[in-house]
């Protein structure tokens, strides 16, 4: 089974039992919002790719594909060999670089906002990067009515249930209905983990405090 972008819709009318008019017109941000929450869950190896740039020195910044969804891994090339940096959430990196103007060997990165990356520390000279990273792909509301897209073929309920969670939340639903459809979602995320195919986002050593070890 799978969808197209027309059945797609119909069928969040069809369980929703609505086709007032603003609803409708509110159809593609329900299912954006749903593709955005499973990649956000769950990273896909087939939405993975390569992007090289540079580090300029003294910039503690590093922008971002306008593509970029997830990290995978940053290196830089430093005296001909491949350096990987530690992602870190950004608390971690401001804290063990405060100091924009104190440079050096990149260790750590985080992501700054959607369009930027803070390294840490600010670079001492320029290097050549290489970033892996999970992308978005073009969404399905993008396309043709008869379009279709991976997760419209092969993760085709998790994304109706998404889209229905948005859409019973804009009707302001009852709970139950609610409490329902989410728990439906997330067995559909959790399938999606054990295809093998992908693995979770979250990853523990990245996030919270610098913590220096105890001496």
């Amino acid at each position: 089974m799978s969808f197209t972008y027309a059945q797609l819709k119909s069928a969040i009318q069809d369980y929703t039992e609505n086709t007032e008019t603003s609803f409708v017109a509110n159809l593609p941000i329900f299912i954006r919002m749903a593709e955005e929450r499973i990649l956000k869950n769950v990273q896909l190896s087939l939405f993975q790719k390569n992007a090289e740039g540079t580090m300029t020195s003294s910039n503690q910044f590093l922008t971002a594909p306008s593509d970029f969804l997830a990290p995978f891994s940053l290196s830089i090339s430093v005296s001909s060999s491949k350096v990987f940096l530690l992602f870190k959430d950004l608390d971690f990196v401001q804290t063990y670089s405060p100091v924009p103007t104190t440079t050096g060997v990149p260790k750590y990165y985080a992501q700054f906002d959607v369009d930027n990356f803070l390294i840490g520390p600010t670079p001492n000279s320029s290097y050549t990067a290489e970033l892996s990273y999970f992308y978005r792909p073009s969404s399905i509301t993008v396309g043709e009515e008869s379009g279709t897209t991976w997760l419209s073929e092969n993760a085709e309920m998790t994304l109706l249930y998404g889209a229905l969670l948005e859409a019973y939340t804009y009707m302001k639903s009852e709970m139950q209905t609610m409490q329902m459809f989410n728990e439906r979602f997330m067995e559909g995320l959790s399938r999606l983990k054990n295809l093998g195919e992908a693995q979770e986002t979250s990853d523990e050593y990245r996030y919270g405090p610098l913590r220096k070890p105890k001496t």
